[in-house]
């Protein structure tokens, strides 16, 4: 295993080397695009045997990777933001013909008004097309996580596309040092693809993606619905086995201080390497704060998570996303596992970080102070509560009450 400094998109694509993909098929568009750009500097020096392939759109290369899983080859592709969204509608295939693809997303908000800039609505607004989720802390996340990604969604238990989440510039061009395992260890961990499910051959042929009549259809989303909540075990069991190669440990979430918290932040994505900073200097203070990471998002993490806060006088849940009209994603997923609880503690929302705007420690701690005075007055006036907000523009764009 060796140490480099990587780029969060230099670390994605050392990854698909490492998985010796075969099939690689994108569309540039910011802050994706170096992904690809390293995956090709890999195929011209023979350190990668893979078609590249070029496309004219975002919809047309995951067209091609759904084209290339069919026959049987490993597929793979990168997006963010717009592009993603062109995507959508092959999402929807991906999952349905039980492709494992694994795609990077580099998070980038959507417009309008336009953006470059990281939050995670460009793929949360994707969560149902039936792809598991996973988000990433730093670049050596996005690296184990790709190979991760790979080995569950190979699974024939799960056979289910990945994407693999990291925050646009936070992290897709901020360089850290990462530990590269070395080929013959990763090739134990992820062996050849030999689908058993049926490929196109022309030898042999077959009609792909027949037409499903009401009397068969809900079983197959049953079956895709049972195959995500299955999945968990496979990827606490690919957790462990690649603890045993990397000597990283990794969870569906993470936890500090739970146990002993009076109060715990729930998020995801590269603002939980600052809330954790926050968070250890609040209980340097003496304030009873803990923190859940979650690092799979789909399939959620429903019962770890209850069983993290259960004990807890409160709950904040940080969203890097906004569902008009509702509040946060992550928040209401939150609220449907403790729902049926005994005795849930009462869950805030705090919506940070939109378009890129930084999370620092200065916005953890007045999240924080907001929890303990809710939890003083016994009292919840909001539960989506926005604590980075630019009051003064929002009086001057006179919106709202």
């Amino acid at each position: 295993m060796g140490a480099k400094y990587l780029s969060g998109c230099a670390a994605a694509a050392e990854a698909v080397r490492l998985a010796d993909v075969d099939v690689i098929a994108a569309y540039p568009i910011t802050p994706q695009t170096a992904i690809m750009e390293h995956i090709s500097k890999f195929i011209a020096n023979g350190e990668l045997r893979a078609h590249m392939i070029h496309v004219e759109s975002e919809h047309s290369a995951m067209s091609a990777c759904i084209g290339a899983e069919l026959v049987g080859a490993r597929a793979f592709t990168a997006s963010s933001s717009q592009g993603l969204a062109l995507m959508h509608e092959c999402l929807f295939f991906a999952s349905g013909l039980r492709l494992p693809i694994v795609m990077a997303v580099a998070n980038r908000s959507i417009a309008s008004p336009v953006t470059i800039f990281a939050d995670h609505k460009d793929s949360l607004a994707q969560r149902d097309c039936g792809w598991i989720q996973y988000y990433t802390e730093n670049v050596q996340e996005i690296l184990d996580m790709i190979l991760i990604a790979y080995r569950v969604s190979e699974n024939e238990k799960v056979l289910l596309p990945s994407m693999v989440c990291f925050d646009g510039f936070f992290l897709s061009h901020l360089s850290e040092r990462v530990d590269v395992p070395e080929l013959n260890c990763i090739k134990d961990f992820l062996p050849e693809l030999r689908p058993k499910y049926p490929t196109l051959d022309i030898e042999n042929p077959k009609v792909i993606n027949v037409m499903a009549f009401p009397e068969f259809f809900e079983e197959f989303e049953f079956d895709k619905h049972y195959s995500m909540q299955s999945s968990k075990k496979v990827i606490n069991e690919s957790f462990e086995d690649f603890w045993g190669i990397s000597g990283r440990k990794y969870g569906l979430i993470e936890t500090y201080q739970t146990e002993t918290a009076e109060m715990v932040l729930v998020g995801m994505g590269s603002m939980m390497g600052t809330a954790l900073e926050a968070v250890k200097r609040l209980r340097k203070k003496g304030v009873e704060i803990g923190l859940v990471n979650i690092r799979v998002y789909n399939p959620f993490p429903f019962q770890e998570i209850v069983d993290a806060v259960k004990d807890t006088a409160i709950v904040g849940v940080m969203d890097r996303d906004i569902s008009y009209g509702s509040g946060g994603i992550v928040f209401q997923n939150v609220l449907l596992g403790l729902y049926n609880k005994p005795n849930p503690p009462p869950v805030l929302n705090f919506i940070v970080g939109l378009g890129g705007r930084d999370v620092t420690l200065g916005t953890i701690e007045k999240i924080v102070g907001t929890m303990e005075k809710v939890r003083r007055e016994d009292r919840v006036e909001k539960d989506i509560i926005w604590p980075d907000l630019n009051t003064e523009l929002i009086k001057a764009w006179k919106i709202g009450d």
